[in-house]
């Protein structure tokens, strides 16, 4: 009986929590069709023989992605052709860092990206609903060779699919910290290119740069990125494990009252930041068991006060408000 009676109280914290996250969208909100170019596909066909027809063919169907590529992510000019298409099939088919094999991995994990064209399009229907005037961006799949996950191509972002292989892929333990490895998962893709497309178009206004402003910052994005995502866990969004999620929730208080006691709102040296802010495996200066970005975590947690406590409040005014002290006064915040 005791179960049964676990069982439904879950489910009804759940039901509430769903709640919560769906009251400032329309229930029937439609979703954006959002386009995925596979650049992937095209850049894993090109070889010695033919590299001359492939690269033009690439720059024909690509030219705006090709120019960021050549350039960011090969460092090569993007005049030298010679060059290119030499350079081009070797980087594609290196060995010593497991290229070759990592791009073969890459076309098998990501033979459908349906669910995350799916994922993409609620998110982005939840976007366009706060801000119509923002144009919703183009999205390529890509291999960087360990490069980079994001990359932006004008207005448009570009995702290196071989930093999303799976955590337990072979290749990372040789070019990333382990903590980072919870992240690098194909689920993980869509929360970070909207991650990445709100803090492009949510721009820092605080007039300070103190531990407050910036935290508040980063977790009012993280606030909204969690609406636009009601289908995920609130630790998937932030990027923590269950256990991280949960360490935090469990010692909010305690790490609420030890920021306070130390000052540590009000500090703006580079040290405190990045204690603070930065990712890393723990937060040393709370705990080996805090986790990282701690700051953004109480962050968003302020923020989240703030809108049920000012219930005539909408999402664009909090994320518009550059005043840190007001939102925290207004949060009535007390973990």
């Amino acid at each position: 009986m005791k179960y049964k009676v676990f069982s439904v109280l879950v489910l009804f914290i759940g039901l509430l929590s769903c709640s919560k996250k769906s009251e400032y969208f329309p229930s029937n909100l439609a979703p954006m069709d959002v386009r995925i170019e596979r650049v992937d596909n095209a850049l894993v066909q090109v070889n010695e023989e033919t590299a001359m027809e492939d690269i033009r063919a690439l720059y024909d169907s690509f030219p705006d992605f090709m120019s960021v590529f050549v350039e960011d992510i090969l460092g090569a000019p993007t005049t030298d052709t010679a060059y290119l298409c030499r350079v081009l099939p070797e980087f594609l088919n290196d060995t010593l860092y497991g290229f070759q094999k990592t791009n073969q991995r890459e076309q098998v994990v990501f033979q459908s990206v349906d669910d995350i064209q799916q994922s993409l399009g609620s998110a982005f229907a939840r976007v366009n609903y706060l801000y119509p005037d923002w144009t919703i961006p183009t999205v390529y799949l890509f291999v960087s060779g360990f490069n980079a996950a994001i990359l932006w191509v004008g207005d448009d972002i570009a995702v290196g699919a071989d930093l999303y292989l799976g955590s337990d892929y072979e290749y990372y333990n040789r070019v990333v910290h382990h903590y980072q490895m919870q992240n690098m998962r194909k689920e993980c893709i869509p929360a970070d290119v909207v991650s990445a497309y709100l803090f492009r178009h949510l721009p820092y206004t605080s007039k300070q740069a103190r531990l407050l402003d910036q935290m508040l910052y980063r977790g009012k994005i993280m606030y909204l990125l969690s609406l636009c995502f009601p289908e995920l866990d609130e630790n998937e969004v932030m990027g923590y494990s269950y256990e991280q999620w949960s360490w935090a929730k469990q010692h909010e208080k305690g790490i609420w009252n030890m920021l306070m006691d130390r000052r540590e709102l009000f500090k703006y040296d580079n040290i405190t930041l990045a204690t603070y802010l930065n990712d890393g495996p723990f937060t040393a200066e709370i705990s080996q068991q805090c986790p990282a970005r701690i700051a953004t975590w109480i962050g968003w947690h302020i923020a989240q006060s703030y809108m049920q406590n000012n219930p005539s409040a909408t999402l664009q005014e909090l994320m518009a408000e550059g005043d840190s002290q007001y939102i925290l006064e207004n949060s009535r915040y007390k973990p």
